[in-house]
């Protein structure tokens, strides 16, 4: 009787170790998992912040455009550090000017329209807005 107790306990213990093994490694597992998902959806925000900084920034340089040339339309694609942005200046009659700009960092896009209803003798915008495509 006393030879088999002594192997019951050992049993016992290996299947102990086993399931808690197991486990560590099931939440291990879990975490890599959580981690990696997290890691890219920063990496995501990060670019679709990248993406709106870059359509600001051809909205800003068609108002410069606009600023030094009155008469100013036209399209133009600048390059940016980490991507591009494109810029498009429409003339809608008069000092009316429409400004179409879009930001491509990567796979994320971001796109900002503004409406200019005066140039001179300081541009006045009427509207700034993003939109999800022009």
């Amino acid at each position: 009787m006393v030879l088999q107790l002594y192997e019951n306990r050992g049993f016992v213990t290996l299947i102990s170790v086993l399931t808690l093994g197991a486990v560590s490694l099931s939440i291990v597992l879990a975490l890599l998992f959580l981690g990696t998902d997290y890691t890219r959806t920063n990496i995501d925000t990060i670019k679709f912040s990248q993406a709106k900084y870059g359509a600001e920034t051809c909205a800003e340089e068609a108002l410069e455009r606009i600023r030094d040339s009155i008469p100013y339309t036209g399209t133009d694609t600048l390059i940016l550090n980490d991507g591009t942005c494109i810029l498009e200046v429409i003339s809608t009659g008069g000092e009316n000017r429409t400004i179409k700009a879009t930001g491509v960092i990567g796979n994320s896009t971001r796109k900002i329209r503004i409406t200019i209803n005066q140039i001179t003798p300081i541009i006045n915008i009427t509207s700034w807005e993003e939109l999800a495509d022009f």
